[in-house]
């Protein structure tokens, strides 16, 4: 079992930054994937960076060059740095985790792929 808490959003304007944090209660470096998701009301929950087992990272085409997915392993903590942000990134962000054995290449930008998640934080970007 993975707890995951989200901290940090908030509401900025257009062309602003934050900076999510998610703590995580365990993780196991090559058999854990953990990856930011958000959801917009109205609209299906995608997947905007994600980490895989061994450091590899992947982003959605609409947040690439803008987001950063990283990942201080003493704390167990996974951090979404939020650059230029859009209204368009107007959401509830959330933490997402999963355990098992992992390609050294994977990553995954799927929420079905992950069964575990915090409780969501909402960033709201006014323009």
């Amino acid at each position: 079992q993975v707890q995951l808490v989200e901290s940090g959003g908030g509401s900025v304007q257009s062309g602003g930054s934050l900076r999510l944090s998610c703590g995580a209660s365990k993780y196991t470096y090559g058999r854990t994937i953990m990856g930011w998701f958000r959801q917009a009301p109205g609209k299906e929950r995608e997947g905007v960076a994600a980490l895989g087992p061994y450091g590899i990272t992947g982003y959605a085409d609409s947040v690439k060059g803008r987001f950063t997915i990283s990942q201080d392993n003493p704390e167990n903590t996974l951090y979404l740095q939020m650059n230029s942000l859009k209204p368009d990134d107007t959401a509830m962000y959330y933490c997402a985790a999963a355990q098992g054995s992992y390609g050294s290449r994977y990553y995954s930008l799927n929420p079905d792929n992950y069964n575990y998640w915090g409780q969501g934080t909402q960033v709201t970007v006014s323009s």
